[in-house]
């Protein structure tokens, strides 16, 4: 089994996209991003628009070629949108990609209405139903209950954890938990994984200490735990949550890793580092009226090349 981290904050954008490889199938996880519209009053720098429309083109490219899409929760930096802003993945160009494969995903009945309408879009752009699955063991695949998302008192709806053995090795996908309640992180220990992808808190907000001392206790059971347990997403939307994870990753003997690590790359933490960037790099007035997102469409089923990532 391999695991790709396709895009997340220390890769450049939001979000907590991954494929999953196995000997059969080719499983996408959460095929959409978001940049942070605003942050510190400034608009995404081009530096992290570029890395946005770089991972865009990556998930379409895995698209065309997945037998499987996994949908954890319906917010925009998870998803392809219909109503996309220009720094997200439009539901346009993904909608061609998602008519073949088989499409897994949280039961909306629970969410607000707007994540529940984007349920619907997608079904429509894929002419078939999601097959709702909460809950359920099928071959390969065990998928969490639904599980809170953060503390579950946001009016965010709810996540679902998905869970992929094979040969005895053993990934989980543990979406937008944020370490901020017991309950996922008691199910993540029970499936007993070997590679973790999780969202940790979001130290970029002002935390109760109690709170960020409790998911940091919740942190070091899963580090311990878990011989690969990469911890993003709002985790790594500032500064101080890579100090809080490289301080894990000392105490756990490298466990405690981020995306980039995992994918030895450099880490860009770009939304993170916006203010920076606008300082060293000035962004001309007008630039983002001006921007034009490029098409992302690339080679699908049906094109006589290949298409492959």
């Amino acid at each position: 089994m391999r695991i790709d981290i396709v895009g997340t904050e220390s890769l450049g954008v939001r979000g907590l996209c991954c494929v999953v490889q196995t000997r059969q199938r080719r499983i996408v996880i959460d095929p959409g991003l978001a940049l942070g519209y605003m942050r510190n009053g400034f608009l995404p720098h081009p530096r992290q628009v570029a890395a946005g429309v770089a991972v865009a083109r990556l998930i379409v490219r895995h698209l065309a070629v997945a037998t499987d899409v996994v949908i954890s929760h319906y917010h925009g930096d998870h998803i392809p949108l219909a109503a996309a802003n220009p720094y997200q993945l439009p539901l346009s160009e993904a909608a061609p990609l998602l008519k073949q494969p088989r499409l897994w995903g949280k039961d909306p009945a629970d969410e607000p209405v707007r994540f529940a309408g984007r349920c619907r879009d997608l079904e429509a752009a894929a002419g078939r139903p999601i097959g709702y699955c909460n809950g359920r063991q099928e071959d390969l695949f065990t998928f969490s209950e639904a599980m809170p998302h953060g503390d579950g008192n946001a009016g965010m709806g709810s996540v679902m954890m998905t869970r992929i053995e094979e040969d005895g090795e053993v990934f989980v996908h543990a979406s937008d938990i944020q370490l901020l309640d017991d309950e996922p992180v008691s199910v993540i220990l029970d499936w007993s994984p070997s590679i973790l992808l999780v969202s940790g808190p979001p130290l970029y907000r002002r935390m109760d200490p109690g709170h960020l001392e409790a998911a940091r206790e919740r942190a070091l059971r899963l580090a311990r735990a878990v011989p690969s347990c990469i911890m993003d997403h709002h985790l790594l939307r500032s500064r101080s949550g890579l100090d809080w994870l490289d301080e894990l990753g000392r105490e756990t003997n490298g466990s405690a890793q981020c995306a980039a690590d995992y994918m030895r790359v450099d880490r860009r933490l770009l939304e993170a580092d916006r203010v920076m960037w606008y300082e060293t790099e000035p962004v001309e007035p007008g630039w983002h009226e001006s921007y034009q997102r490029p098409s992302l469409s690339l080679p699908g089923r049906n094109s006589n090349e290949d298409g492959r990532p």
